[in-house]
């Protein structure tokens, strides 16, 4: 499932590549798909896997023999001039021509070249998890900085109802005081009120901006900060109840940390089986073809040329045994096994700890749900008593103080609200990908 996951984004890719830089509406999906086109990490590890797949081969893990082709050249001139106790008294001149085709082929090493394909296999896997767990995370970050940017905006759009609230009234009583059927210190009031909601609601605005330039850092995407997009989700989300038993009895084979880490321990398994090979002898092939032709003359008598052509064939086998070299291959052994078991604890307590905090994640994300359902309901309640309060303070039973109270509790609680329901989403979102199905939902389109 991980591999045709990995592909799948990948075919996304390629379909991604017109999507246009200026974005005008932006879906959470969107987001993710872009961002994963983008995103260096993913191309590193992309590219790092395509490595592992090309070293997965049984020519890596020397399987096959080796072939090599030497070609040697070599003139000499020997003076013999002064040499009585020679058959060429003159100045010879020598030249040799002796290519070689050797080849060497390893019959046996105590199963290291099994062993070798076998660790191949592990660390392609191992790359391939790599990459899952990058594009899992990358899916994290981008929807934990699109919901932000969807809270923050929806409480820009609160402010910004509150702020043109108390425009209206300001304006409204700025003219009555004009016309002197209004006292000053309303008119002051209310026009303090709409300054603070001014600030609010520009501060807002710089955090909302903010939150949109981190989505688009995360998108690797160009922003034009007067063209932000519309962002087309909403915060009515689905939340499929996560049982916590299945949950856990999964892990192992869904939470992809676990799983690249269990490829640890295989392959430092691997890693002592191929330890043991060096306690076995190994035996090997040599075999060789060398040619020579030689080109004698003497550089004083042009009559004396001499050419010879020899042809020289080698063969053999090899047998070497190691007997003693200071117990180094026992103690590399020992020292595997001692790796193998440091990875087997690391897997234990990695496990544990996900078991630990996926319980936690459940039990926060039914009291942040509780949470969402109280503060909707308290921010339902705000908003009445405050449209209540308008009224009675435009009949003359409410002063303008406990006007702007009721006005402030209701700013407090939507903002509240939004908090909540931002921090439930994460929440969710981190289950999600801890129990791999964050990379499932996005697989599936």
């Amino acid at each position: 499932m991980s591999a045709k996951f990995f592909i799948c984004f990948f075919s996304l890719f390629s379909i991604l590549c017109c999507f246009s830089q200026e974005i005008q509406n932006l879906s959470a999906k969107d987001a993710v798909f872009i961002s994963l086109k983008n995103n260096y990490a993913i191309q590193i590890s992309a590219a790092q896997q395509r490595i592992s797949e090309k070293n997965n081969t049984w020519s890596e893990a020397g399987l096959y023999p080796t072939i090599s082709l030497n070609i040697g050249a070599n003139t000499t001139i020997q003076d013999n001039t002064n040499n009585p106790f020679t058959f060429t008294p003159g100045v010879i001149l020598s030249t040799n021509l002796s290519p070689n085709l050797s080849l060497n082929m390893n019959l046996f090493s105590g199963f290291s070249v099994r062993i070798s394909k076998q660790r191949l296999v592990k660390l392609e896997s191992q790359s391939k998890g790599n990459a899952i767990a990058v594009i899992e995370s990358t899916v994290l970050e981008v929807l934990r900085a699109y919901y932000q940017a969807l809270a923050q905006k929806e409480k820009l759009n609160a402010l910004n109802e509150l702020k043109k609230n108390s425009l209206d009234r300001f304006k409204y009583y700025d003219l009555k005081n004009e016309i002197g059927s209004s006292n000053s210190l309303e008119a002051l009031q209310f026009k303090n009120l709409y300054f603070s909601d001014s600030i609010n609601a520009t501060i807002q605005k710089i955090s909302f901006e903010n939150s949109i330039r981190n989505l688009f850092l995360l998108m690797n995407v160009p922003l034009k900060i007067e063209a932000i997009p519309n962002l087309t989700d909403e915060f009515d989300l689905e939340f499929p109840i996560i049982d916590f038993k299945d949950a856990v009895s999964s892990l192992p084979s869904a939470n992809q940390e676990l799983k690249n880490q269990y490829l640890a321990i295989e392959l430092q398994r691997t890693n002592t089986a191929f330890q043991k090979s060096f306690l076995y002898p190994t035996l090997s092939l040599q075999a060789g073809f060398t040619p020579a032709k030689s080109w004698f003359r003497d550089l004083n008598d042009p009559n004396l040329k001499i050419t010879t052509e020899v042809i020289m064939y080698n063969g053999g086998l090899n047998l070497r045994y190691n007997l003693f070299n200071n117990w180094k291959n026992r103690r590399a052994i020992e020292a595997s096994k001692i790796q193998e078991s440091i990875a087997a604890l690391t897997y234990d307590n990695m496990r544990k700890s996900m078991e630990n905090s996926l319980s936690t994640l459940i039990s926060t994300f039914k009291g942040n749900s509780e949470l969402v359902v109280l503060a909707e309901l308290n921010l339902d309640y705000a908003k009445q008593a405050w449209q209540l309060a308008e009224k009675r303070f435009n009949l003359g039973t409410l002063n303008s103080i406990e006007l702007v109270t009721f006005k402030n509790t209701y700013e407090n609680q939507s903002l509240q609200y939004f908090d909540f329901l931002l921090t439930k989403i994460n929440t969710y979102l981190e289950m999600y990908k801890m129990t791999g199905k964050l990379k499932l939902y996005y697989a599936s389109d």
